[in-house]
């Protein structure tokens, strides 16, 4: 079955960095796109980054539009998150997801568990 399992979080300071990695088993990785969402503490989910099947071709939210930048391995079986310049308000749970297809989308099949990104100083 479809597994996907994020580590990577973490609490950094204002201004700091963390890179998130989702390992993904149990599905042919290198035909799906891929996504990283968040849910902000009584907020709901927010779609941050995808990333075609390829990798040719990537969306970023406006909200973290130049700090942060999403990436995969296919012969890993890995999407990574870069995450640079965080800001308070990306404390959230991340989410790595399996979009339905080759190309990125705000849907999603499959998702993990999360990993927990705390800023504060």
């Amino acid at each position: 079955q479809v597994q996907l399992v994020e580590s990577g979080g973490g609490l950094v300071q204002p201004g700091g960095s963390l890179r998130l990695s989702c390992a993904a088993s149990g599905f042919t990785f290198s035909n799906y796109a891929m996504s990283w969402a968040r849910q902000a503490p009584g907020k709901g989910l927010e779609w941050v980054s995808g990333i075609y099947r390829d990798g040719s071709d990537t969306y970023d939210d406006d909200s973290v539009k130049g700090r942060f930048t999403i990436a995969r391995d296919n012969a890993k079986n890995t999407v990574y998150l870069q995450m640079n310049s965080l800001k308070p308000e990306d404390k959230a749970r991340y989410y790595c997801a399996r979009n339905p297809g080759s190309d990125y989308t705000n849907c999603f099949t499959n998702w993990g568990q999360g990993t927990q990104v705390t800023v504060a100083s």
